[in-house]
């Protein structure tokens, strides 16, 4: 777990997986991929497997002790829904969430396949934000996955935003994160492609995250669009919402 995490939208991360498997283009050049790759030459215990996928049932109980409330990223370096993460387990991390109201909990996927699939198993307290990574028109299925999940909060991260994507059905959507690619080989992403999602965003009453522009240094290209930064979190109103466009 790390406290004041560096990552906009959240407040601290939780890893009881690490390691993941590339499925779509947005994994080209995975940052947690990165990352654990550098910790295990460190010698870091947690990434002795490197990126492979391990289960670190030591860490279930971990935000049963944080006495302080804090917005959680669920596994940052992982992807929950992995096929190779059993269902026993990811109950388990559920149930943990469940019995902590206290926090707020954010959840991400690219297999939404497996989410849609094995949603009725799991428990949907209303501290339990579930959202899908969208990256490009070729994953909006995703989408309609994540809206057959009875989650309080439903979200997109368009990260790393990779083309155009118009007509987004945004429906029973509840957040949109948009981010341009970092690190080494980041790949552009063009402005009409976040001012698209953005006017999308205002249509709908959705509130929108601009999390970065991104490049190879995203401390350079800052996170302001057209002079502004925006920072609209889920149960902001639709008013509101409207006033800003």
């Amino acid at each position: 777990m790390a406290d004041n995490s560096k990552i906009e939208w959240t407040e601290a991360t939780w890893n009881p997986v690490t390691g993941c498997s590339k499925i779509s283009d947005g994994c080209k050049n995975c940052y947690a991929e990165r990352l654990a790759s550098r910790l295990r030459v460190m010698g870091s215990a947690r990434y002795c497997n490197g990126f492979d996928i391990t289960l670190h049932a030591d860490l279930l109980e971990m935000p049963k002790r944080w006495r302080k409330p804090r917005v959680v990223f669920v596994n940052s370096m992982s992807d929950l829904f992995h096929d190779q993460v059993p269902v026993e387990f990811i109950q388990r991390v559920f149930d943990t969430m469940q019995n902590c109201p206290q926090h707020t909990f954010q959840v991400l996927t690219k297999r939404t396949a497996r989410l849609r699939a094995i949603a009725d198993k799991l428990p949907w307290p209303k501290n339990v934000w579930m959202g899908v990574s969208v990256e490009n028109a070729a994953v909006t299925h995703r989408i309609e996955d994540l809206r057959a999940v009875p989650a309080a909060v439903r979200f997109l991260s368009c990260e790393p935003l990779l083309g155009p994507m118009q007509d987004l059905s945004l429906e029973s959507i509840h957040w949109v994160i948009v981010g341009g690619e970092s690190g080494p080989h980041a790949r552009p992403m063009d402005k009409a492609w976040v001012m698209g999602i953005l006017r999308q965003c205002r249509q709908a009453g959705v509130p929108f995250f601009f999390k970065q522009w991104g490049g190879v240094r995203k401390d350079l290209t800052g996170r302001k669009l057209d002079g502004r930064t925006y920072d609209e979190m889920p149960y902001q109103s639709a008013t509101f919402l409207t006033a800003c466009w």
